[in-house]
């Protein structure tokens, strides 16, 4: 498929999903408003994710992908002078009644993640939940690199693709939420090369093993036990984060 045609596509699926939102919050305004923790914890690699960031007052931060913007308002109350970046306006109009329910000041950009709207080397730090699966990594990586500044670093939650067992599942197998666009594919070991190449340093991790059960049996007692479970196993075996369901991926330039 051509890229304007994927582009298109991807805009589409997601101002869809966003209208579909709309509806929900016009029904119900107050459900804009959350505590960080609400984000930061709704799944278990989002707040390890963001430690990685290190501390954010008075950093300029690009949400790339922005989305909803839950993480733009968590990062604007970090201190952070946060733009928020998104190819989706209904995303984008959500994402700014977000940012005002919550009295927090970001600039919103609708633009292709492939081809930035920003000079060179502005962003101190980039964060991006489930964004790199959706586009062509290598142009991507190139416009990530150039906008960020000596010493800064982008940190990036996506979900991976080595376990033949989760890619049958995400195929066939019915869940809740299980909503994707044609194009997209999870991460694999290429992909991290890729990165390679135009980052000096990139380093991942992987998250829920056991725990990728979450998905279907939701949060629990049973839930708890697999994540304790995934914590010794991902530990003792480092080379199990290969099977795991989603990885945190960070990159960081040198200073100079």
């Amino acid at each position: 498929m051509a890229a304007i045609d994927r582009l298109s596509a991807e805009q589409l699926f997601h101002d869809t999903q966003a209208l579909q939102r709309a509806r929900d919050f016009q029904l119900q305004p107050h459900r804009l408003c959350f505590n960080d923790g609400d984000y930061l914890d709704h799944e278990t690699w989002i707040r390890p994710a963001f430690e990685q960031l290190g501390s954010l007052a008075g950093l300029d931060v690009l949400d790339y992908g922005c989305g909803h913007g839950m993480a733009a308002v968590v990062l604007a109350r970090a201190g952070a002078r946060v733009t928020g970046l998104d190819l989706s306006r209904g995303y984008l109009s959500e994402a700014h009644d977000r940012a005002r329910a919550n009295h927090v000041i970001v600039r919103f950009v609708q633009a292709n993640g492939e081809r930035l709207p920003f000079p060179d080397a502005v962003f101190d730090r980039i964060w991006g939940n489930a964004i790199l699966h959706h586009l062509d990594l290598s142009s991507a990586a190139q416009e990530l690199r150039r906008v960020l500044r000596p010493g800064g670093r982008a940190v990036f939650c996506e979900p991976w693709g080595e376990n033949p067992f989760l890619n049958w599942a995400r195929q066939a197998a019915p869940y809740a939420g299980k909503h994707r666009t044609a194009d997209e594919k999870p991460l694999k070991r290429a992909h991290l090369l890729a990165l390679r190449q135009v980052f000096p340093s990139v380093a991942w991790q992987g998250f829920q093993l056991l725990t990728m059960a979450r998905r279907v049996l939701g949060p629990g007692r049973l839930t708890a036990r697999l994540e304790r479970c995934d914590g010794h196993l991902l530990s003792r075996f480092p080379a199990l984060q290969f099977y795991c369901r989603y990885i945190m991926v960070v990159l960081r330039l040198e200073s100079i």
